[in-house]
Parts: structure tokens; C-alpha cells; sequence
């Protein structure tokens, strides 16, 4: 029994040593890339956040100049009808000082007295034309300052509504283009869960969470335990999703691997979990590229060892569920990003 258990091992050393191990370097490559992704996206969410609120407070800022315009309207007729009102008394007083003159004029043949009475009223008259005729041009000014006033409003709410303008057509485009990524990752699920119908139930589930489709694989539909190399129900099941994927060239493909948390004996190959999990996600990136025409800048392949489980639990049946590989479909963001720099 135990030179049998050394002849597996000294296989299974064997077998491994065909491998090279993925470099640390560019494991660290591919986590900084998947942790910007999600920084990406949850800057996008904020930016879209922040311009629906600058948008309402534009809105009541807009409602707030409206009501002051019409204040000043208001005023503004208040105004005007005082100045039509002393017009018409400034007027009045006019055709009275002309008639005055006149009188003056028939006066001067009479009395001393009457004369002198006829000029002080015509003194007194001119004094009180001159004092409505400086209240009118007082009127007058205030009008046209408060004319100004009205113009410049009414020129800063149109600046305001230009503004509010532009940013409610880029919340809408934004929102546009999210609809329009979501529909898409809908349709992509979906075609998705068409090509792999015969799977699913036997180790394979389809989802769509956060704008991303996980397309979860288990470990007995892929690999043997410990091993890297895909069986071929695994394949076929590759296979298929590779020609859905190589028709959506708009979609990044990441390859997750995942393992337990039981430790894995180092071998000539492979050193622990991170090697295994790295392991089997580039066996799963070469499978894809022989068999459809998905280009290699659309894939990128991590290995997560033990340290994203679904099932916390040390049963069986938990370490089960967390031996997985995920191949997480991501749409490429490059309209958010040009609209952001417009």
C-alpha cells in the first residue's frame, strides 16, 4: 500500500513539473486590475449620484430667481403707476403755472397788492413743480435701476437654466449608457444560460449581480481533486460558453480560481492553494483561446485560493461549494470614461 501511494505522488510530481508557475508579479497585476475595476465602477455610481443632486439644487435655485423676478415685477408696476400718477400731476400743475402767467399778465394793470399776491403764488407754484418734478426724476431713476436689476435676473436665470440643461443631458446619458450595459448583460446572461442548459444542475450556475454576469463552475465538473487539467465534460462546457463569448466583443472575461481551506501538500509544481487556484485558471484561459477566436487582451486570469468562500462552514459539503472556479463577465466602460473626460 505504501509503495502504491508513492507511485501516485511520484506521478503526480511528474505530471505537475509539465507545468511553470504563474509569477507573483503578475498575480499582483490581475487583483490590482480586478480591485480597480470595482473602484471604477463605484466612482461611477458617486459621479452619477453628485450630478442628480447638483441638478435638484440647480432646480430650486432656478425656482428661487423666478419668484424674485416676479417680485421685482410686481414692484416694478407699483413703480410705474406712481410715476404715471405724479405725470398726470406734474401736468396738471403745468397747465396751472400757464394759466398763472397769463393772469400775471392781466394783473400787472391792477392793483399792487393783487400783483404782488399773483407772483407769490406763481413762486409758490414753480417751487412745487420743481419738487414733483424732482420726485419724478427720483421715480424715474429707481425705475431703471430696478429695470437693470430685472434684465440681470432675468440674464443669470438663463445662464442657470443653460447649466441645468446640460448637466439633466449628461445624467441622461449616463443613465442611458448604464441601461444600455445592463441590457446588454441581460441578453449576455441569457444566451449564456441557453448555450449551457445541458449543464446547469451538474455543478454549473449562471448569475447576473452588480452589472456582471458569474458563470460558477465546480470542482467536479472541472478538474480532479488536486489536479489542474480539465476534463473533458469540463471542456465541452468551455467550449460552448468560448463561442457565446466570442460574438460579444464588447465583454472582458476574468477567470477566477478557488479552492478550500484544507492545505495543499507542495509538490515540484505547485507550492500551496494560490498555485493551485492560478493553476487552474490559466488552464481555463488556454481552453477558451483554442477553441473560439476570443482575443487574449479580453481575458485575465487570477487565482483567489481559499480566501473567497461562499460557505464559511468546515463541513464537507461548505469546502465542497468553495472549491469553484468563476469566469466573471465584465461590459468595457470606454463611453463612460470619454464622456467623463468631454
Amino acid at each position: 500500500m505504501k509503495t502504491k501511494f508513492l507511485s501516485i505522488i511520484a506521478l503526480a510530481i511528474f505530471t505537475a513539473s509539465l507545468f511553470s508557475c504563474v509569477p507573483a508579479r503578475k498575480l499582483e497585476e490581475v487583483k490590482e486590475a480586478k480591485d480597480q475595476c470595482e473602484v471604477e465602477r463605484k466612482e461611477l455610481k458617486g459621479i452619477n449620484e453628485e450630478l442628480t443632486t447638483t441638478n435638484n439644487e440647480l432646480t430650486d435655485e432656478i425656482a428661487s430667481m423666478k419668484s424674485r423676478i416676479q417680485a421685482l415685477q410686481r414692484d416694478t408696476a407699483i413703480k410705474g403707476n406712481s410715476y404715471r400718477t405724479l405725470t398726470r400731476q406734474y401736468d396738471k400743475i403745468n397747465e396751472l403755472y400757464d394759466q398763472l402767467l397769463a393772469n400775471t399778465e392781466k394783473l400787472r394793470a391792477g392793483a399792487d397788492a393783487e400783483t404782488q399776491k399773483a407772483l407769490q403764488m406763481l413762486q409758490e407754484t414753480r417751487d412745487l413743480l420743481q419738487k414733483k418734478e424732482d420726485e419724478l426724476n427720483a421715480l424715474e431713476a429707481r425705475l431703471n435701476k430696478e429695470r437693470s436689476n430685472l434684465e440681470l435676473l432675468r440674464s443669470q436665470l438663463e445662464i442657470k437654466e443653460k447649466q441645468l440643461e446640460g448637466k439633466e443631458a449628461r445624467v441622461k446619458e449616463l443613465e442611458a449608457i448604464l441601461n444600455q450595459k445592463d441590457s446588454v448583460m441581460n441578453a449576455l446572461r441569457k444566451k449564456v444560460s441557453d448555450a449551457l442548459l445541458g449543464f446547469e444542475g451538474e455543478g454549473l450556475t449562471v448569475t447576473m449581480k452588480d452589472g456582471k454576469v458569474y458563470v460558477s463552475l465546480e470542482e467536479n465538473l472541472l478538474f480532479k481533486s488536486g489536479r489542474w487539467d480539465v476534463d473533458p465534460k469540463g471542456q465541452e462546457a468551455l467550449t460552448k460558453l468560448a463561442k457565446v463569448l466570442e460574438t460579444n466583443t464588447e465583454i472582458n472575461i476574468m477567470i477566477e480560481g478557488h479552492t478550500d481551506d484544507l492545505a495543499y501538500r507542495p509538490n515540484g509544481n505547485i507550492d500551496d492553494n494560490w498555485d493551485l487556484s492560478v493553476k487552474r485558471a490559466t488552464a481555463i484561459v488556454k481552453i477558451i483561446l483554442q477553441n473560439s477566436d476570443v482575443t487574449p487582451e479580453r481575458l485575465t486570469a487570477a487565482g483567489r485560493g481559499e480566501f473567497v468562500p461562499i460557505d464559511d462552514s468546515k463541513t464537507t459539503e461548505a469546502r465542497a461549494k468553495n472549491r469553484r472556479t468563476e469566469i466573471i463577465l465584465t461590459p468595457k466602460l470606454d463611453e463612460l470614461y470619454n464622456l467623463f473626460k468631454e
